[in-house]
């Protein structure tokens, strides 16, 4: 859909790109006990970066996306959980 969209809009000079974040620490997750050390252990596991995102880490990913440092950047997906899906 971010391809499409992204294709069609180009001729208006709009860029269209997406994040896929990993486990980010949210109310939501500390409230499904992600955060709790024993959990929390098993699940990092998984993770390279040996831990879970922060919600600024995706907010620093969606300023670049929304700055003139991603202007020839259209169509991606931006995928932001500590290399997780390279695994």
């Amino acid at each position: 859909m971010t391809r499409c969209m992204a294709n069609s809009a180009a001729k208006y000079n709009i860029n269209v790109n997406a994040i896929a974040p990993g486990i980010i620490r949210t109310p939501l997750t500390e409230g499904q006990g992600c955060f709790e050390e024993e959990r929390y252990s098993n699940i990092i596991k998984k993770y390279p970066a040996n831990r879970l995102g922060e919600p600024e880490e995706i907010a620093s990913a969606a300023l670049f996306l929304a700055s003139d440092m991603s202007s020839f950047v259209n169509g991606h997906l931006l995928t932001v959980d500590g290399g997780f899906s390279g695994n």
